[in-house]
């Protein structure tokens, strides 16, 4: 399904800063749109502090790309813009040219549930000035935010060691967008379900829940609310316990879960959702196991995350299954991932490639020139390190360098195995790579993941896993900043 068509009925084409605009305007007139450009998506440092981060929004990037066509409506609005001294920003002609525009563009992808690093490209884009400029913020905002919340996703699951994990964000996300994207990344990054029944709908994503405390009050006693909703779903019965008083709660649910067995059903769990999680569990898992309920299990929620999950586990908390909302979908504690889309190559028809380079008094700000690849090698005990190559002077050694720190350096051991990990996704403007399972986006996280090591994992001081620029590629880097500094 083409989720953004199903949402939006109309053009996406203005979606994109005002400033590429003026700048594929200014492109238009000085006749430099014919010029073509490389730019690399990538982002600097990764989030929540942690080691790593989960490649995502692929999907809904190469939709957007697909479908982008200025309608009428988006020309009239863009004819209506005025400059500083009210004549019309642009002009007619330049509006007929993206009327007609067509993409063009080459587009080369790092897979979703693709564990990447800092400096790594997660797209290359190449093409024609206009259309490889006013795709730049609609990219960002896609990979962006599902990036970093498949991220903290993964991080939540590491810290639940194999509990379910339900994601319960959609009241507390940023917009129904926000919703959606994060109940779609959340998915990939290692949840089992989510409570957002119009993702489920969209994206396939199993849908989960239980009933509020609203339940509760709205009738005369606990006991009685416990026991209308088992006579509504006998198969789907999981009681919040703690609208009063949360252990007399799971009495109560003990007693319901007999009157369901007699009717053939089971009580599936019961559900807390504040109090001191690890007493309130431990306490719980007693009075239902001596009530004759072994298997039902304890869900928990409240505000959770990974840091507190893994909290909890080291307390022994008796819990088995965990909803995690707004510090999930909100990338809680880390708002964006701050991704970056930067030129690293153009050319006229007809010439070779000029590599560009952007210089920074920040070493992390200055970019990498060059059309770049990723490889990455293993071993026979998991991934060992991941180079960063220009594909037009291959690979050359196998010897890699720190991007900020060149005297940090690295011999690749001879044969480890490697895979490239852009493949292509768009050519000419057309989709080239079909379209995957969202299942299948998750399950190559959960490999990836397991092929680090679990120093790289860490949620504190995490191990830095060895990405470095080709040897070759570095002393091209390191001349062309030379010369732009007016040294060499």
């Amino acid at each position: 399904m083409d989720v953004l068509a199903e949402l939006y009925g109309a053009s996406l084409a203005l979606l994109t800063d005002l400033y590429e605009l003026t700048m594929a305007c200014a492109a238009w007139r000085s006749g430099a749109s014919e010029r073509e450009l490389v730019f690399h998506l990538f982002y600097r440092t990764n989030p929540f502090g942690g080691g790593y981060a989960v490649a995502c929004g692929l999907e809904p990037a190469l939709s957007f790309l697909s479908r982008l066509r200025f309608d009428e409506g988006d020309l009239a609005y863009l004819r209506q813009q005025r400059g500083a001294d009210g004549a019309p920003l642009f002009e007619e002609a330049f509006l007929e040219v993206l009327s007609r525009l067509e993409l063009r563009l080459d587009v080369d992808g790092v897979r979703e549930g693709t564990v990447v690093f800092p400096q790594e490209p997660l797209l290359r884009v190449q093409g024609p000035v206009i259309p490889a400029m006013l795709v730049e913020s609609a990219l960002l905002n896609l990979l962006n935010f599902e990036t970093l919340i498949a991220t903290k996703a993964a991080r939540v699951c590491t810290a639940a060691a194999g509990d379910p994990v339900l994601e319960f964000g959609l009241r507390r996300a940023q917009g129904i967008d926000g919703a959606l994207s994060a109940s779609r990344a959340s998915f990939v990054g290692g949840c089992d379900s989510t409570s957002n029944t119009l993702a489920g709908k969209l994206y396939g994503i199993p849908v989960r829940g239980t009933h509020a405390h609203s339940w509760v009050m709205m009738h005369d006693s606990e006991l009685e609310s416990f026991e209308a909703y088992a006579r509504a779903m006998p198969n789907n019965c999981v009681l919040l316990v703690d609208t009063y008083d949360t252990l007399e709660g799971v009495r109560h649910a003990v007693e319901v879960g007999h009157r369901l067995r007699e009717q053939g059903h089971e009580l599936l769990g019961i559900r807390l959702d504040s109090g001191d999680l690890a007493y309130l569990s431990i306490e719980a898992r007693k009075i239902l196991d001596e009530g004759g309920f072994p298997k039902a299990r304890i869900y928990a929620s409240s505000e959770l995350d990974e840091h507190i999950i893994q909290s909890l586990k080291l307390q022994g908390a008796k819990i088995a299954v965990w909803g995690v909302g707004t510090r999930l979908v909100t990338g809680f504690d880390e708002p964006a991932l701050g991704g970056v889309y930067k030129l690293s190559a153009s050319r006229r028809p007809g010439e070779a490639w000029k590599y560009r380079v952007k210089v920074s008094e920040q070493a992390v700000k200055t970019t990498t020139p060059g059309i770049l690849q990723v490889r990455r090698f293993r071993d026979d005990h998991g991934f060992t390190e991941d180079m960063i190559y220009d594909v037009e002077r291959g690979p050359g050694e196998a010897h890699i360098v720190d991007p900020l720190d060149p005297t940090r350096q690295r011999r690749i051991s001879p044969g480890e195995r490697y895979e490239d990990l852009l493949v292509p996704v768009m050519r000419q403007g057309r989709r080239v790579l079909p379209q995957e399972p969202l299942t299948q986006a998750r399950e190559r996280a959960r490999a990836q993941l397991a092929g680090f090591h679990g120093g790289v994992k860490r949620f504190v001081n995490p191990h830095r896993f060895p990405v470095g620029l080709e040897r070759g590629l570095h002393e091209l880097k390191t001349r062309l900043v030379l010369e732009a500094r007016h040294i060499a």
